[in-house]
Parts: C-alpha cells; sequence; structure tokens
C-alpha cells in the first residue's frame, strides 16, 4: 500500500492544481480568464497554482496581445501530461487497492 501512496505526485495533491491540470489535459490551450472563471478563484491564487506548476516543468505559458490587451494562455508540457497521467494511473491502483 505505501508503494502506491508513493507513487501519487505531490504537484497534483493540491485540488486546484488538479483542476488546472484537468482542465489542460483535454484542451490545447486555456486561457487565464477560463481558468479562473471554471474553478471560481482570485487571481492570485490561480497564478500561484500555476506558477507550481510551471516551476516542476508541468505548464507552458504563452503572453500574447489580442488587440491591446494582454492574453495569457497555457498548456500541459509533455512531462507534465506523463507525470498527470502516471497520478492518474497511481489514484486508480490506490482505489483498486493493487499495485
Amino acid at each position: 500500500m505505501k508503494k502506491i501512496i508513493a507513487n501519487l505526485n505531490k504537484a497534483f495533491d493540491n485540488k486546484v492544481r488538479l483542476g488546472i491540470m484537468s482542465m489542460l489535459m483535454v484542451n490545447d490551450w486555456v486561457e487565464f480568464k477560463t481558468l479562473k472563471e471554471m474553478l471560481e478563484l482570485t487571481d492570485g491564487r490561480l497564478a500561484s497554482h500555476i506558477k507550481s506548476l510551471e516551476d516542476n516543468g508541468f505548464v507552458e505559458v504563452r503572453k500574447a496581445f489580442v488587440g491591446r490587451k494582454p492574453q495569457t494562455s497555457y498548456a500541459a508540457t509533455d512531462a507534465g501530461r506523463q507525470a498527470f497521467n502516471d497520478h492518474l494511473d497511481a489514484l486508480e491502483a490506490l482505489l483498486k487497492n493493487r499495485e
């Protein structure tokens, strides 16, 4: 059982980061505003969790201007996708109580 728990990734142990990655796994790019609204977060709270995922190399950031307004979008990196899938596999194994 300890081995199964050891396979869980601490980067995804927070429900906000779990939500962010879940959205990024099914979309190519997601705007900051969309993440904020869908997860019902403040700017600061979302930014701190995105920063954590970015520091781990799990999220890529794209900044652009649309008209005169800045727009920040995020995508899961290949490493982020692999780490998240591994985390989900570990959760599934935990639920099935197997290794």
